[in-house]
């Protein structure tokens, strides 16, 4: 049992150096991490007397 328990956290240690490296790394390899550029706008009323 303990066994399992050390390979599922060197597993998940591994998991997340591969995924912090995959984020500085993916865009020279052309994946693009930046959310759509897009203006929204909607009107205000202001219920003021």
């Amino acid at each position: 049992m303990g066994r399992i328990i050390k390979w599922l956290f060197i597993l998940v240690i591994l998991g997340g150096i591969a995924l912090v490296g995959y984020a500085y790394v993916g865009p020279f390899f052309g994946a693009d991490f930046s959310p759509p550029q897009t203006e929204i706008r909607t009107p205000v009323e202001l219920d003021a007397q």
